[in-house]
């Protein structure tokens, strides 16, 4: 089953999202138009700046867009930045801070300090297996509460920084930073049983 990735390409470590998905098996394209989005069997959320990229998603006519994919059988995976864009509440938030508002947790931005304050850690992950993943943390945010709906599938420090909610998926790490692609793997399984699912989405 062919399995096309978009990665969107308005802010972030797009090219080496892009990298990941390919070396983890599937299609990766960029995505910055609906055209772009429509075509996409599932979609990564890069880093970058929360506020910035919640606006540029406005601007580019994208949120409406990006809150229907999941209830479309096309999973989203956010890391950092998109991991505060798709919960429903953020901590700290600025007043004009967009968001997707569809995981139903709440998320402290920067919650690990500033850049100078960037760090990696070795952390095991439940459904991943083969040891722990390296997680690399820039401006991090973690989950600082969470539904019963949202599985948590990594903690560090006490906080919950990988989780997953039906087709969505979030980090408070950058997976793509490193050369291990099992995360970007368990994001692409998520896309085809997704697709297996709903096989006329």
């Amino acid at each position: 089953m062919g399995i096309v990735i978009g990665i969107l390409a308005l802010q972030g470590d797009v090219r080496e999202h892009i990298e990941a998905v390919r070396k983890a098996g599937a299609e990766a394209t960029p995505v910055k138009t609906r055209e772009e989005l429509e075509r996409v069997d599932g979609l990564i959320i890069p880093g970058g700046e929360s506020t910035t990229v919640g606006k540029l998603l406005d601007r580019f006519g994208l949120m409406e867009e990006v809150r229907r994919m999941p209830a479309e059988c096309r999973p989203i995976f956010g890391t950092c930045t998109g991991m505060i864009l798709l919960a429903k509440e953020i901590e700290n938030a600025a007043r004009e801070q967009p968001r997707l508002c569809l995981m139903d947790m709440t998320v402290r931005r920067n919650a690990f300090g500033r850049q100078v304050d960037s760090f990696e850690e070795d952390i095991p992950i439940q459904g991943i297996t083969g040891g722990p993943v390296r997680a690399v943390f820039i401006r991090a945010p973690y989950v600082s509460e969470v539904s019963e709906g949202v599985e948590v599938l990594a903690e560090f420090d006490g906080h919950p920084i990988l989780v997953r909610e039906g087709d969505m998926l979030a980090a408070a790490f950058h997976p793509e930073l490193t050369d291990d692609i099992r995360v970007h793997k368990l994001f692409i399984d998520m896309v085809i049983k997704a697709k297996q699912r709903c096989p006329h989405s």
